[in-house]
């Protein structure tokens, strides 16, 4: 496999001989010195090229190159203090490895902006920009922080179905599908098998993986395909220790983003701030009363919308200093059936959501165990409790009391970015209008 050196490592090769591989970023032709941006994955390097100093061979070669050309330059490394990395590269030689069309859908350099469908539709090249390879480097050292601290507390990473014979909570946001000739639908969440995890006694699980869902909704906030971080725990004493764990595991992931991506940080001009913990807790049916002396009364029953969401987060920041909170109890019913609720106020789950600014980033709490109400859940959720047996007979056999919940990690890293729209932080983003490339 060819190499190619990272900055780093060429900037201790003075005087040495390299090759490097890579796509022409800028092209510069000055006439008596001409210059090229080389771009991979490592970064970038500064291949100049002094007419004096270089044959015409590589002189012409350079003359007919385009940006996002993918080519292999070997030559000596000098010193360059005005080059970005403090060194440069005579060429001796060039070779074409792959001629890119012309003229470009998309400025790679970010030299033209485009909008957010352009760059979707030539994602490879919007890839190109090193401020959006930055995106997936943190979200990829989110995700490793948040796995190794679950890991380290025990957990094991389990995979479950993403196709599952029935729906798993209610509603018609689940996308259908043809399963060998009946129907089958793809999963909203990895919940339920999850919790069958726990009844056959794996004590701690968590899935990493795609859910679906079938909404016709156009906002920054929404995808048809997302990747959550779901754990599952056993003999809690409440939903509060899913909140523990959950909010350890968020440290651990930004603490890694730090360690790791320094260089993708200073390249989105960011700072990741490491919360501290507890997160605050806001619970219903307070948070109608402290909604109420915000000067946004809602319905008792009534979920939270957008401007409570708003006001709460102010509230949270002035009150607490922190941008995380977790909001708990909500009313039990806008929440799914394998909720618990509150014995003593029925009214209320055991269901709590993690926000982050104002925007909900996880959803989860306390399941309920006990087979006789789960069975009864279904059914004032005008479920069918007969294509749901294969979830609730487990339940018939003994399941400890367990929780957990499932944060979405595409919102978590345009969150914490300050990416306005969360398809910038997925790969290829699906949504109801997009499905391709």
């Amino acid at each position: 496999m060819e190499e190619t050196p990272a900055p780093g490592e060429i900037a201790k090769k003075l005087g040495e001989k390299v090759t490097i591989s890579g796509w022409v970023h800028d092209v510069r032709l000055l006439g008596g010195i001409n210059f090229v941006l080389l771009r991979n994955s490592e970064g970038m390097v500064q291949v100049t090229v002094p007419k004096k100093a270089v044959t015409k061979e590589v002189m012409d070669q350079v003359s007919a190159l385009h940006p996002e050309d993918v080519i292999r330059c070997t030559g000596i490394v000098k010193e360059a203090k005005a080059a970005k990395n403090g060194f440069e590269i005579i060429p001796e030689r060039i070779d074409m490895l792959s001629a890119s069309a012309t003229p470009l859908p998309l400025d790679p350099r970010g030299v033209t902006d485009a909008n957010i469908d352009t760059r979707l539709n030539w994602r490879t090249l919007d890839l190109s920009r090193p401020e959006v390879q930055a995106i997936f480097h943190i979200q990829d050292a989110l995700v490793e922080g948040m796995e190794a601290h679950l890991r380290q507390s025990g957990f094991l990473r389990v995979f479950t179905p993403s196709i599952l014979g029935g729906v798993s909570e209610g509603g018609a946001e689940v996308f259908k599908t043809d399963y060998y000739g009946k129907p089958a639908f793809l999963r909203q969440d990895p919940q339920l098998h999850r919790q069958l995890a726990i009844a056959g006694g794996l004590g701690k699980v968590y899935d990493l993986g795609p859910s679906w869902r079938a909404e016709l909704s156009h906002t920054p906030r929404h995808m048809s395909e997302h990747r959550t971080i779901a754990p599952e725990l056993s003999f809690i004493a409440d939903e509060r220790d899913t909140m523990r764990v959950e909010e350890a595991m968020v440290v651990a992931g930004i603490r890694r983003a730090n360690e790791r991506c320094r260089k993708d940080l200073d390249a989105l001009q960011l700072d990741l701030d490491e919360p501290k913990t507890p997160f605050p807790e806001l619970a219903f049916p307070e948070i109608y009363e402290t909604l109420k002396r915000l000067g946004h009364a809602l319905p008792r029953e009534r979920d939270l919308d957008r401007e409570s969401e708003k006001l709460l987060t102010e509230f949270v920041k002035r009150e607490h200093g922190s941008d995380f909170f977790f909001v708990n109890r909500f009313p039990s019913s806008v929440k799914p059936f394998y909720v618990m609720h509150v014995d003593s106020e029925p009214e209320f789950a055991r269901s709590v959501d993690m926000v982050y600014k104002g925007l909900e980033l996880s959803s989860g709490g306390q399941r309920e165990h006990r087979h006789d109400k789960v069975v009864e859940q279904i059914s004032q959720k005008g479920l069918d409790p007969e294509g749901l047996k294969w979830f609730t007979e487990p339940f018939r056999f003994g399941v400890p009391p367990h929780g957990g919940f499932s944060l979405g990690i595409e919102r978590l890293t345009a969150s914490l970015l300050g990416i306005e729209n969360v398809k910038e932080a997925a790969l290829f983003p699906r949504d109801p209008e997009r499905l391709q490339p």
